[in-house]
């Protein structure tokens, strides 16, 4: 009020015992905005909210503590400030717990889904990175891995309804059949392969191999990264690959790029496959088995020709429906907590 009086910023300053820089702030606020550009609160950027902070904490906490120096199976808050500080992000315990409730995890739940317990965690996830850093324009690297099987029947999720109505669904149903749908995830230009399998087996994997080789016929490598299903690493499987590699008469080598034990968060495909539950599984009630399939086959068709006709790497979310960018990356959260 004194400066609109007329009063200098100096009397202001002196008689309010401020220096003259506040009294020329105080003042700019109050005529770009009013009392409201003065009492307003500035916004405090929050270290939960914070990209890099974050992305070091989900690549510990995919980590075994033992690697840390803990001898123990699970990650405490205590453990991880401590581990976090020495790595250069010091935060409190409350914003470590803050930034993993945002992510959608419970400590409940950390066994399963945040934690490898492979001796070998390192070595694998350096291994891997180094194959994606190298790869050639001529190579392909998949992630492969099977959905399901889940039953055909209503299914639970949300949905729009009127007010004072309470959607549900039937605990108990009759199923109307069943699916496992195998796929495999090109990185380099972000296209799914797909199809059904009645069981999750070797000879599955070797059919999905043998697709691969088919479609992708000019490359030179083709590099196959799943998880530690024993199927995965069969000795029927290792001998196919040996016995293709052996005499593979123009078509591409294999190379197995095997992911830590319990690491399902690397594997990149399960990122889409939980943009697809969310999209056509979740509040469904396909009347057939075939009419499940058709919708899963249209979703991928989709999906690949939006990349066909906007080539991009494995790295952009498709149409906000997939949980975490479809990239490898050791901070990623690619398996939706909440869908199994």
């Amino acid at each position: 009020m004194a400066h609109e009086a007329g009063s200098s910023i100096n009397s202001i300053a002196r008689r309010l015992g401020i220096s003259r820089n506040t009294v020329r702030k105080y003042a700019a606020g109050f005529d770009a905005a009013g009392v409201d550009g003065l009492l307003a609160r500035k916004a405090i950027p929050r270290k939960a909210d914070n990209e890099e902070f974050n992305s070091a904490l989900f690549a510990l906490l995919h980590e075994p503590p033992s690697l840390s120096g803990y001898n123990r199976t699970t990650w405490r808050l205590q453990d991880l400030k401590a581990a976090l500080a020495a790595r250069g992000h010091s935060a409190s315990k409350s914003v470590i717990s803050e930034a993993i409730k945002k992510a959608g995890y419970r400590w409940r739940s950390a066994k399963v889904v945040l934690t490898s317990n492979d001796p070998d965690y390192t070595q694998k996830l350096e291994h891997v990175q180094s194959v994606l850093s190298n790869l050639l324009p001529d190579e392909r690297f998949f992630s492969v891995d099977e959905f399901g099987p889940f039953a055909i029947k209503a299914k639970s999720g949300r949905v729009l309804a009127e007010l004072g109505t309470y959607p549900s669904v039937p605990q108990w149903q009759r199923s109307k059949g069943w699916l496992i749908a195998t796929a495999a995830l090109e990185l380099s230009r972000n296209q799914v392969t797909h199809f059904y399998s009645r069981a999750k087996n070797t000879t599955e994997m070797i059919r999905m191999i043998t697709v691969l080789l088919d479609e992708y016929r000019p490359a030179r490598t083709l590099y196959i990264s799943w998880d530690a299903a024993s199927w995965h690493m069969s000795k029927k499987l290792l001998s196919f690959v040996d016995m293709h590699n052996g005499a593979a008469h123009g078509l591409p080598r294999l190379e197995l790029v095997p992911l830590p034990a319990s690491a399902q968060f690397l594997n990149v495909i399960e990122s889409v496959f939980s943009g697809m539950a969310r999209a056509i599984i979740h509040s469904s009630d396909y009347p057939s088995v075939r009419a499940a399939t058709e919708a899963i086959d249209r979703y991928f068709h989709d999906r690949n020709r939006q990349f066909k006709e906007h080539p991009k790497r494995a790295g952009k979310k498709i149409w906000g429906n997939e949980r975490t960018l479809p990239t490898f990356d050791p901070a990623n959260n690619c398996k939706d907590p909440r869908f199994r």
